[in-house]
């Protein structure tokens, strides 16, 4: 019997989560074990997974789990070293390079357990069945557009937390840009799912944002465009092939640019595309000030969909409910590709 357990999610600000009540109701009809772990951050009360039939489990019990067990999460766990001995689906960011990402592989390597990357639940094309792209967009546009506004008036961004509702987030940024010129903005990857969230963002504020997508980036770069524009969003998943959006040099050089939305947010990446930082923002210091003169700011949150918690998650839970029905064929499809990408970077 497939038996999945839904941990509770330990990264500071993070309420997501990858499994609503109703989830779990299908996932009972389809003859599975649902375990889900209590969780004071949580966005969903733990009432109703109880109502829907799961099994509940104290918080970070996961550890103590039957080996079989198939562990859900979202954001990483814990650096603590210890050996991994379960199946884990969670987001990794263990393949690209990243220094924390291979001490993770190393964990796997030592218990004998698994990592199902959700970045890597693919379909045979390479397209992802499940993300929090447009969210991501969505949020890491509104937060950079609160960057570029402080900025212009000579302070530096504040401090964010969750919003509620869409609408709540959209009214504060609409205030924030009162009385200021509306700027100029340019998307690199607007087709996909993060560029298009990107772009809602910037309609809903009245600006109509340049989208360039594969043909615009394709010469490789340089691209003075960007620096043309007083915003650029990068949507661009990082890869070998990414070129370089925004290199060192654009901070001496002459430039309208004064925000940066690296909305893909892979700074310690070997693939990096905007190598003017090299760490991940916060809630509580949004920006990363690049230089003074004239200002120019990078907000590069890595859980943005996390300021919109409770539509993030349900969204993100409506996308992985059909590929979850599927795990007592774990070896065949989305997971049986993700088995293979994990084979490849640990052997």
């Amino acid at each position: 019997m497939v038996h999945l357990w839904v941990r509770a999610e330990e990264r500071e600000n993070e309420r997501r989560v990858g499994l609503v009540p109703d989830g779990v109701e299908a996932l009972l009809e389809r003859g599975f074990r649902v375990t889900v772990e209590d969780s004071p951050d949580r966005i969903l009360p733990l009432e109703p997974y109880r109502h829907a039939g799961a099994e509940i489990a104290p918080r970070g019990s996961w550890r103590e789990a039957p080996e079989g067990t198939l562990i859900y999460g979202l954001k990483e766990l814990p650096e603590d070293g210890s050996p991994l001995v379960h199946r884990h689906i969670m987001f990794g960011h263990a393949y690209k390079g990243q220094r924390a990402g291979q001490d993770l592989l190393r964990r796997f390597r030592a218990g004998g357990g698994a990592l199902y990357d959700l970045e890597y639940l693919t379909e045979p094309g390479g397209r992802r069945v499940a993300a929090f792209g447009y969210w991501a967009g969505f949020v890491g546009a509104a937060v950079t557009l609160k960057a570029w506004a402080a900025g212009q008036r000579g302070t530096i961004c504040p401090a964010v937390r969750e919003w509620e509702e869409q609408a709540d987030l959209v009214s504060e940024i609409r205030a924030d840009l009162e009385g200021l010129p509306l700027p100029r903005a340019l998307i690199v990857g607007a087709l996909g799912r993060v560029g298009t969230g990107a772009g809602d963002m910037c309609e809903e504020v009245g600006i109509e944002p340049i989208r360039w997508d594969i043909a615009e980036t394709a010469s490789g770069g340089p691209f003075p465009e960007i620096l043309g524009n007083e915003l650029f969003f990068n949507c661009v998943l990082a890869g070998p092939e990414t070129p370089v959006f925004v290199p060192r040099e654009a901070l001496t050089a002459p430039r309208a640019l004064a925000a940066i939305g690296d909305i893909s947010c892979d700074p310690t990446s070997d693939f990096n595309p905007i190598p003017i930082y090299d760490a991940a923002t916060s809630w509580e210091d949004p920006v990363h000030r690049a230089t003074d003169e004239p200002v120019l700011d990078v907000m590069a949150i890595d859980n943005l969909p996390s300021l919109l918690p409770k539509e993030s998650s349900e969204d993100f839970a409506a996308q992985m409910l059909p590929h979850l029905l599927r795990l007592d064929e774990i070896g065949k499809g989305v997971w049986g590709r993700a088995a293979e990408t994990f084979k490849e970077h640990t052997e």
